[in-house]
């Protein structure tokens, strides 16, 4: 599941990514292969946390299994 990280919020993505122009049809993260294609990995500081990125809008979306 992707969800965006903000402060001390956890949003929806289709809250934020429903109005962005790189979203997928759906207003969802365009994700494949297991990555956020519009966005770039963010280096993780340790191994208990998600998978982050930053997408081009400037928001943070982590992967939570």
């Amino acid at each position: 599941m992707l969800v965006i990280l903000m402060d001390d919020q956890i949003l929806d993505p289709e809250r934020v990514c429903q109005s962005c122009l790189l979203a997928n049809g759906s207003g969802q993260p365009r994700w494949r292969g297991g990555k956020l294609i519009c966005g770039q990995a963010i280096r993780q500081l340790a191994q208990q946390q998600p998978e982050q990125y930053e997408c081009l809008m400037g928001f943070r979306v982590a992967h939570i299994e």
